[in-house]
């Protein structure tokens, strides 16, 4: 019996950035199933399988969160610790995709339990190849239990 394909929850709010990566990740990752939202109470509805995704059929968990941290209604870091904080959800790696260099960004997200931390390049064939990377590393060479 074939497995089933990974599971990639992204949070991203805007559109424009969401498409490349959308794009990217059809590309690059196409046996992968992704489900995007564009704000941080859609993604931890989402992965508590309330509201809209109570059906756990519409929202397996997923394999990889791809994270970015302005987001509307709760905050990036605001879901990253969330995240981590739960039993339930903690085990799920989260990589920060997202344009702040801040450094107080990279602290929070870090003492939030961020598992990577990656800065969107502006060219777009970096920007694909880095989007390669993070589904070979992420979805073929990292092992998990789940």
């Amino acid at each position: 019996m074939k497995a089933e394909p990974p599971v990639i929850l992204f949070v991203e709010d805007n559109l424009a950035h969401a498409e490349l990566v959308l794009r990217s990740i059809e590309d690059t990752w196409s046996a992968n199933h992704i489900h995007h939202v564009t704000h941080g109470e859609a993604a931890l509805d989402y992965l508590y399988q309330r509201a809209a995704y109570k059906d756990s059929e519409r929202s397996p968990r997923p394999k990889l969160i791809l994270l970015d941290l302005r987001l509307p209604r709760i905050d990036g870091l605001d879901v990253l610790r969330e995240i981590k904080g739960a039993d339930a959800l903690k085990d799920i790696p989260v990589v920060i995709l997202t344009t702040s260099k801040a450094e107080i960004d990279v602290a929070k997200a870090y003492e939030y339990w961020a598992n990577s931390y990656l800065v969107k390049p502006l060219d777009f064939k970096d920007f694909d190849q880095m989007m390669n990377q993070i589904g070979s590393y992420w979805l073929s060479w990292n092992y998990c239990l789940r």
